[in-house]
This record gives C-alpha cells, sequence and structure tokens, in this order.
C-alpha cells in the first residue's frame, strides 16, 4: 500500500463552450503531510484543477482519488475528509470572528464536547484570539483570510486545498498566514495550496508548475529554480498589462508571464537588469 493521499492520473477539463482544455492530462502524487504547491499564473487551470480534486468538478478525461476515494464515484465520502478554502471564501460580515467559526461547526457537526477546545487552538494558531468579538467586516484583509482559514479547519479534516489563499492580501499578512499554515502541519495535515506567487512556491515542499492547462515541471523549489535558464526576477508595473506587453518585447527578457499583481521575468542576464528595463520602460 502507498502513502499517497492525493492521485491524479492523466485528468483533463475541458468545458462545453470552449475549444481548448482547461486542464489536460496531468499526473501527480502527493504524500501524507506534504505541503504542495500548484503554481501557475492567471488562467492557468489552478482553480479548475483542485475542484476537480475536490469533487466540485468532474473531470473530461482521466481519474484522481483522495484517501483511496475516486473523486467522481466516491465524491460525497471525500468531502467530510477535506477541507476547502477557495479564493472567494465567504464570510458573514455582520458575525463576529466566533459566530463565524461556531456556524461553520455547526454546518459540520463538530461534536460540542471537542467544539470549544478546537476553537480556542485555531485563533491562537492564527492570532485571531482578541479580535473574536470583531464583526468580521471590521477585519483587514489578511484577518479576514485567517479566519476564512480557521473556518475551514473547524472539523480537522486530513487534507486542506487553498485556491489563491492570499491573492490580493499586503505582503506582511502573507507571510503571517504562510507562518500559519507551517504551524498547523504538525497536526500531521496534507497542505495543496495554488498560488501565482514564486515566493509563496519556495515554502513548499514540492511545486508542479502549471501552464496553459499542463503541468512542466515538478519538482522541490530548489530543484526546479536550477533548471531555468537564467535567473527569475519579480516585476510590478502599472499599467500591468502595458509592463507585461513591454518584457514580452525586450531583448533582455526570456519570458514573461502575469503571476496575480506581478510579472514574473525571465532573464538572460542580471547583472544590472533593473536599470535595463527602468530604461526600456522610460523610453517607451
Amino acid at each position: 500500500m502507498n502513502n499517497y493521499v492525493i492521485e491524479a492520473r492523466g485528468i483533463s477539463k475541458k468545458y462545453k463552450k470552449s475549444k481548448v482544455f482547461a486542464v489536460n492530462g496531468i499526473n501527480f502524487d502527493i504524500k501524507k503531510g506534504e505541503l504542495f504547491g500548484l503554481v501557475g499564473p492567471d488562467g492557468a487551470g489552478k482553480t479548475t484543477t483542485v475542484q476537480m480534486l475536490c469533487g466540485i468538478l468532474n473531470p473530461t478525461f482521466g481519474e484522481a482519488t483522495i484517501l483511496g476515494f475516486d473523486t467522481v464515484k466516491d465524491a460525497e465520502k471525500i468531502r467530510g475528509k477535506i477541507g476547502y478554502m477557495s479564493e472567494g471564501f465567504s464570510l458573514f460580515g455582520a458575525l463576529t470572528v466566533n459566530e463565524n467559526i461556531e456556524f461553520f461547526a455547526d454546518l459540520y457537526k463538530v461534536p460540542h464536547e471537542r467544539r470549544e477546545k478546537r476553537k480556542q487552538e485555531l485563533l491562537h494558531f492564527s492570532r485571531l484570539t482578541k479580535f473574536a468579538d470583531r464583526p468580521s467586516e471590521k477585519l483587514s484583509g489578511g484577518m479576514k483570510k485567517k479566519l476564512a482559514l480557521c473556518c475551514t479547519l473547524i472539523y480537522s479534516p486530513e487534507i486542506l486545498f487553498l485556491d489563491e489563499p492570499t491573492l490580493g492580501v499586503d505582503p506582511v499578512s502573507r507571510r503571517e498566514f504562510w507562518k500559519i499554515l507551517h504551524d498547523f502541519r504538525q497536526e500531521g495535515i496534507t497542505i495543496f495550496v495554488t498560488t501565482p506567487y514564486m515566493d509563496e512556491a519556495e515554502r513548499c515542499d514540492r511545486v508542479a508548475m502549471i501552464h496553459k492547462g499542463e503541468i512542466i515541471g515538478l519538482d522541490a523549489p530548489a530543484n526546479l529554480r536550477r533548471g531555468l535558464k537564467g535567473e527569475m526576477i519579480d516585476i510590478k508595473g502599472t499599467p500591468q498589462i502595458k509592463a507585461w506587453k513591454l518584457l514580452k518585447n525586450s531583448e533582455n527578457i526570456l519570458e514573461a508571464q502575469v503571476f496575480g499583481e506581478r510579472i514574473h521575468a525571465q532573464v538572460k542576464d542580471s547583472n544590472n537588469i533593473h536599470d535595463k528595463i527602468y530604461d526600456e520602460f522610460t523610453r517607451n
């Protein structure tokens, strides 16, 4: 018997009105306790992949198993064992932090005898204890993300799926969120996270890089980085679409892709690259 808790075998998804596959024949195995990242630009197929693994979408081709259960045939059995925090996870703004967690505890039928202990653990891990009586609509963006994570973990799932959990959050809150994730790993939970941020990929045990629905690399972050030509840098330009077009046409850039609020550029030579890019931007 293997130790894999997530297995994907050639899973593909083609939406009815689309001429192309959103996800095209991807394969991977994930072990219990692993922190696995799926990294790619907007529209690469990250959310579709997560939703197929969670049993929300059925693959067009291929198959996947979660904890040995088929995601299509055994979808109901899977849902009681996983937590899924979507990019647009909804909190109840008028309810306090404490009341939101209680609501999801009721929803997932967490027994009262272990509910309070679990809730206090989550509030402690997320640094939200002193905000327990604050309405969630009064929280900062980063604090809302942490509360959403608490709500997802209240029933102690074996596998946690996070779809771009820090998108739109300030850098300090992003670092805090990842610190909390690493703290929760002490419980033995397996974490599957999607992100457009390369610096977040560095925090994972292994990373699959997805582009146009296909896996183009899968390894430990350090190994993937060594396999790249040139060097990868992060650029933030406004307006973003103009900055991206300039980078795509630059003789100093091998490749440029939009990842969330940033552009990841693969450069031939990083020596004075920021000055070179600045000169190109100012000329245009």
